[in-house]
C-alpha cells in the first residue's frame, strides 16, 4: 500500500498487500459451508423497529460556499472524539461527490451540517476529487473519506458504447485521513486493494480499528487493520475478505458496485449491500479471516422492497437500515426509499426521503447510542437528521 504523507508503510504489511488476494474462491460462498440460515440467527423480528420510532425531523444544507453538490456519504462523529478542533462529539458530517456544475466524480468537500443554517466547510481537497460514501471518523480524532474521481472532469463514467460497462476516466481514488483540525495528514492507496473506495466501516476499538472498504472498480471488500495514536494512524494489515460482486458503470449512477457495510460485532458478520446483484450479503469471520469469501451469503433478497441498495447501517436490535438508490430494479411507486429489514432478510418497514423523485438516497448513519438517525438527500443536496424514541 502506498502512504502518501508522514507516516511509512512497515516491510511487515508490504507482504502483507502483496499477498492478500491469494486464497479467495470468488464462488459466492464461504469456504466452510455457512448458510443463509446460520448468519441469520441472532436477528431481530422487526419488533421496536428504529424507522417507525423516528421523530423530530432537522434538516441541514450540505452544499457549501465552493457550489459542490450530490451528498454521498453521512457519518456522526463519534462521542470519544477529542474537543478542541473543527468538529465536535455528535455532529453531522457529509462528503459531497459532485462539484458546482453537478459533474460526477469532482466533489471535493466535507462539510459539517448546520440544521437551518449554511453547513460549515470542514475539510476541502481539489487534488482528490469525487468524495464517495465511504465517510467514517475515528474517535481518537481522525476523519476518514474515500474518493473515486472523475479523471477528465466530465462526470461520465461511460463510453460511447451503450453495451460496454467497463468504467472509463475513472481513477483508482484513496483514502484520506484528515485529523480534527481539518489537515491532511495521510493518503492510504493500493491498486490491489483500494481500488475505487466506495463505502466503508469502521469497527473502532479506541488505540486499533478495522476499517471495510467496498472497492466499485473491483466488487471486492477490504479490510484494514490501523493503530491508532493521538497524532498518528498506522496501517498494521490489510486483506481481501470478499469479491465477486457486480461492478460496472452507469450512465445516470456514475458506478454501480458494492456500497454499504454493516459489522454484527457479536457475531463478526459483515452485511455487503451490493448494489448491482440488488442483494444483501452477509460474510463471516469478517474481523480474521485471511481469505476470501466470495460474496459470502445472500441474507436479504426482497425484489418487492430492494431497488439497488446503498448506505446501509444496522440497527440495535438486529434490523439492516438500507437506503435504496432506484439505479437497480426502479419501481416508481416506491422511490428512495430507506428500507429496514429483519437479519434474516424479511421486510418491515420503509420511508421516503424524496417520494417524488428517483436516486435521492444514499448514505445513512446512526450515532453512538441509537437516538439519532442521519440520511442525505442527493436531490435536494440536504441532509435529514431525526431523533429517535427509545
Amino acid at each position: 500500500m502506498r502512504l502518501h504523507g508522514v507516516w511509512p508503510v512497515t516491510a511487515g504489511v508490504l507482504a502483507i498487500l502483496a499477498s492478500a488476494c491469494s486464497g479467495g474462491s470468488g464462488s459466492g460462498t464461504d469456504s466452510v459451508g455457512t448458510t443463509s440460515t446460520d448468519l441469520a440467527l441472532g436477528g431481530s423480528s422487526g419488533d421496536g423497529a428504529l424507522l417507525r420510532r423516528v421523530f423530530d425531523l432537522d434538516r441541514g444544507s450540505t452544499v457549501p460556499p465552493n457550489g459542490d453538490l450530490n451528498p454521498y456519504g453521512i457519518a456522526f462523529v463519534p462521542d470519544a472524539f477529542p474537543a478542541g478542533g473543527l468538529i465536535d462529539r455528535d455532529d453531522v458530517l457529509v462528503s459531497n461527490f459532485n462539484n458546482s456544475a453537478n459533474l460526477q466524480g469532482t466533489g471535493t468537500t466535507i462539510v459539517r451540517v448546520n440544521p437551518g443554517r449554511p453547513p460549515t466547510v470542514f475539510f476541502e481537497n481539489p487534488n482528490a476529487p469525487g468524495f464517495s460514501t465511504a465517510l467514517g471518523v475515528l474517535q481518537r480524532g481522525f476523519v476518514l473519506v474515500g474518493n473515486v474521481p472523475s479523471t477528465n472532469g466530465s462526470g461520465v463514467a461511460c463510453g460511447p458504447n451503450p453495451a460496454d460497462t467497463t468504467p472509463v476516466n475513472v481513477g483508482q481514488g484513496a483514502i484520506q485521513i484528515i485529523d480534527r483540525h481539518g489537515t491532511l495528514v495521510s493518503v492510504l492507496a493500493s491498486a490491489q486493494l483500494l481500488d475505487g473506495p466506495w463505502d466503508l466501516f469502521v469497527d473502532d476499538h479506541g488505540a486499533t480499528a478495522n476499517v471495510f472498504v467496498s472497492n466499485a472498480l473491483s466488487g471486492t471488500v477490504t479490510r484494514l487493520g490501523l493503530s491508532v495514536g493521538d497524532t498518528l494512524v498506522t496501517v498494521t494489515s490489510a486483506t481481501q475478505i470478499a469479491s465477486g460482486y457486480v461492478h460496472r458503470c452507469d450512465p445516470a449512477a456514475f458506478l454501480v458496485a458494492p456500497t454499504g457495510l454493516a459489522l454484527d460485532r457479536g457475531r463478526d458478520v459483515l452485511f455487503v449491500a451490493s448494489t448491482g446483484d440488488n442483494v444483501i450479503f452477509a460474510v463471516p469471520d469478517a474481523s480474521d479471516r485471511t481469505t476470501d469469501a466470495g460474496r459470502g451469503v445472500p441474507v436479504v433478497t426482497d425484489q418487492a422492497h430492494l431497488h439497488g441498495p446503498l448506505g446501509l447501517v444496522r440497527a440495535p436490535n438486529g434490523d439492516l437500515i438500507s437506503a435504496q438508490g432506484d439505479a437497480v430494479n426502479p419501481d416508481p411507486h416506491q422511490q428512495s426509499e430507506i428500507v429496514e429489514f429483519t437479519a434474516d432478510g424479511k421486510f418491515v418497514t420503509e420511508l421516503s426521503v424524496d417520494p417524488d423523485t428517483a436516486g435521492a438516497a444514499f448514505g445513512v448513519a446512526l450515532d453512538d447510542d441509537a437516538d439519532k438517525f442521519a440520511a442525505v438527500n442527493d436531490d435536494s443536496n440536504t441532509a435529514d437528521i431525526w431523533q429517535v424514541r427509545r
